[in-house]
């Protein structure tokens, strides 16, 4: 996948080109590039603006748009209406998402649009906008209006929405009980999304988010799901935030159990012939919580991993509860080796077996023609199999596998401490 980020370069990282670039790559994202301004700008203070030309502004758009397929845009900072005009007639025809991060003013204080070009961003860059993420103050200064109790932030989003942005989401506004929320306005509904409100002061958070809604809209195309990945991938970046300088802390956004398994999932799809080890149950791949007390606290695809003839596909979103079967294995290995927190299924194949052996991993197996009735007959079948197998084990599972029964497919099940562990293990036994 191909994200372009448009917008300023910061020397300290902490926001716009740079901070995008460090979020796709944690997101397994190729993140293009196209600049729009250099800032001179650190974490106390900031200094001074330079906008590129026209010329090496255009030679950036078609220098990228003429080589790569683009999946989708971000647009952050555009400086003046030189800029705005550009980008919007190399812009409008293309029929991919585009998020537009609407920055004003940095966080040190330095403006970072002309006050001039304000009517143009508003006339050519909110149009092109599948959605537009203004902050609290952002939203006020677009539609020269306070948000209160007579300009609510649905009065202030639909005005937005009628200079042109299909949906919009006005971030930080607080409410009681120390949380804060986002407002949202799509075509056809309104929703609050909230989340604790965290007191620290920081550089990047406006970035991160609307980073994390592109990515996210570009991957499933459901405008809530993404912004409720976005609010909780920038809720965590917050916390994690580091004082690298002598002013104010940078985000910082550490990969989540949602990342690690998404990113291991991702790689898992693209092994070379990996449709040929998906069984006719279909795969799951899955990530638990430190000593997961039960599946709803293991991380799974509410779908799964399907074969369409020689295409893998996940259908489902990433979700705790979202895997009963593997979940459950997976929990009865953690139970007794707590360091095992992933999982994935794949075919029985008698090749399969003898690379594992070859390969002297730790490896057990279960007979499921021994299954009492009981367990037969409505029992956890999973649960008592996995616990025969390792019943009198001493050392944690690489591989845990049954021959199947009548009926019963076999199957093979691979166990590390972490998803991207369980892949290198894949990677050797197929």
């Amino acid at each position: 996948m191909n994200i372009l980020s448009i917008g300023g370069s910061d020397p300290s990282s902490g926001a716009g080109i740079q901070s995008d670039i460090k979020v796709f790559s944690k997101l397994d994202i190729h993140c293009l590039t196209v600049i729009t301004a250099i800032t001179g700008q650190n974490t106390s203070n900031f200094g001074m603006v330079e906008p590129v030309s026209k010329n090496i502004l255009e030679n950036q758009l078609e220098s990228i748009i003429t080589d790569f397929k683009i999946d989708g845009i971000k647009i952050g900072m555009v400086y003046n209406s030189e800029i705005i005009k550009t980008l919007y007639h190399h812009l409008k025809k293309l029929k991919i998402p585009i998020v537009v991060d609407p920055v004003i003013k940095s966080t040190t204080g330095g403006m970072l649009i002309e006050k001039a070009a304000i009517i143009d961003f508003k006339k050519f860059i909110i149009p092109l906008a599948t959605i537009i993420t203004p902050n609290k103050f952002e939203a006020e200064i677009l539609t020269k209006m306070k948000i209160n109790s007579i300009n609510t932030p649905e009065k202030i989003a639909k005005k937005i929405q009628r200079m042109g942005a299909k949906n919009i989401v006005i971030t930080g506004i607080k409410i009681k009980n120390k949380k804060i929320s986002d407002f949202v306005l799509e075509k056809n509904k309104k929703y609050y999304i909230t989340d604790k409100e965290i007191s620290k002061i920081n550089r990047g958070s406006g970035c991160i988010h609307s980073a994390s809604v592109l990515y996210s809209i570009v991957k499933n195309k459901n405008i809530k799901k993404a912004l409720e990945f976005a609010k909780k991938n920038t809720f965590n970046s917050i916390k994690n935030s580091k004082k690298i300088g002598k002013g104010i802390a940078i985000t910082n956004m550490e990969e989540s159990n949602e990342m690690k398994l998404l990113n291991s999932i991702n790689e898992f799809t693209k092994i070379k012939n990996i449709y040929k080890n998906i069984p006719e149950c279909q795969t799951n791949f899955v990530y638990s919580k430190q000593k997961p007390k039960s599946i709803k606290e293991i991380l799974g695809i509410s779908g799964r991993i399907v074969k369409s003839g020689e295409e893998v596909i996940v259908a489902g979103d990433l979700v705790y509860g979202g895997s009963k079967h593997v979940a459950t294995a997976l929990l009865t290995v953690n139970k007794k080796y707590s360091k095992i927190q992933s999982a994935i299924n794949v075919k029985y194949k008698n090749d399969t077996i003898s690379k594992i052996k070859k390969l002297k991993l730790t490896t057990y197996d279960y007979d499921r023609n021994h299954e009492p009735k009981n367990v037969k007959n409505g029992g956890s079948t999973i649960e008592w199999g996995i616990k025969n197998a390792i019943k009198n084990s001493t050392k944690p599972p690489d591989i845990i596998y049954h021959k199947g029964d009548f009926g019963k497919e076999p199957m093979i099940i691979v166990f590390a401490e972490t998803p991207d562990i369980v892949i290198k293990k894949i990677l050797k036994i197929i």
